[in-house]
């Protein structure tokens, strides 16, 4: 129980920073487009100095078994989220960007903070697995989902910076290579504000959505629902019953730490997608909005819930 009241702590921290950035954009010190510098900082500067800085590690056996447990939890955390998102499609009638809501986390932006908060800075290693496999997926079947079949973009994945630090972190735990402490601590710098940076984007961008269309669309309570109670609750019980925490050593912190990336607010990347490709922006705008806001309240309750049983 402790944990959770540990992510309801940092969790609200960061829904006061959702709150400032709301206030910059409403007092008009800032505009909701004023969101995309930070936006390039987080992407190309703060993410992979997170990605590269957990892998600065000393390696052991046991270390090695926690990642393969995070890596086969990701794939098969996502097998069941693709297959679930395909029959909450038929059974609701979810649109596409509906669809990408209820299926794709925020797992990046807002479960590397609350890692290093609640388990430290050596546990964000464990988190990367699910964000690999996760990013991969953003840009062929969540791409699909939103824009419909089509060339699965490759060239697009091979030169994501996110996907480069993670192989660049990789080689240098495998050849235990460790970077000079002036070029760590600096990474560590930079790294401890993805958290802040994120947050400051989600409340200029919730700034722009008009409040009349939130509360008046029951298909956003609806993905909210999904997105933030209904997938967390059937993971969490699939993940007990599999036992996913008794196949290495440390693994009931390695099997949350995977759940905790599958219970947060819907993806920016669908929102951003939506905007690059023409769709319904707004409406993905919104989603990721109330989940944001809401995921204070229904992450420390599923975690407690998860540590209860």
């Amino acid at each position: 129980m402790e944990i959770a009241f540990i992510l309801t702590s940092k969790i609200t921290e960061l829904t006061i920073i959702v709150l400032l950035g709301y206030l910059l954009v409403k007092s008009k010190l800032l505009a909701s487009k004023d969101s995309y510098p930070l936006s390039i900082i987080g992407l190309y500067i703060i993410s992979p100095a997170v990605m590269i800085n957990a892998f600065q590690i000393d390696y052991s056996p046991e270390l090695l078994r926690g990642l393969l447990l995070s890596l086969v939890m990701a794939v098969i955390l996502h097998i069941i989220l693709i297959i679930t998102g395909m029959v909450l499609k038929k059974l609701l009638k979810l649109d596409p960007i509906e669809h990408a809501a209820s299926i794709y986390s925020n797992s990046g932006n807002l479960i590397i903070p609350l890692v290093m908060a609640m388990f430290g800075q050596q546990w964000v290693i464990y988190a990367t697995c699910f964000i690999v496999v996760q990013t991969f997926l953003f840009w062929t079947h969540c791409r699909t989902i939103i824009c419909g079949k089509g060339a699965i973009p490759l060239r697009s994945i091979m030169k994501n910076i996110n996907i480069w630090s993670i192989i660049i972190g990789a080689t240098l735990f495998a050849f235990q290579i460790k970077l000079p402490h002036i070029i760590q601590g600096t990474m560590t710098a930079v790294g401890s504000f993805i958290g802040p940076n994120a947050m400051l984007i989600a409340g200029m961008l919730i700034a722009s959505i008009p409040i009349r269309t939130i509360l008046s669309s029951r298909r956003i309570y609806l993905v909210t629902l999904l997105r933030l109670i209904v997938i967390p609750l059937s993971l969490m019980v699939i993940i007990k019953l599999c036992g996913f925490a008794n196949y290495a050593e440390n693994g009931e912190t390695i099997a949350m730490i995977s759940f905790l990336a599958t219970i947060s607010p819907a993806a920016a990347t669908v929102t951003q997608m939506a905007l690059v490709y023409g769709k319904d922006a707004q409406k993905s705008s919104a989603i990721y909005g109330v989940t944001t806001l809401l995921c204070v309240i229904t992450m420390p309750l599923i975690i407690a819930l998860y540590q209860l049983f």
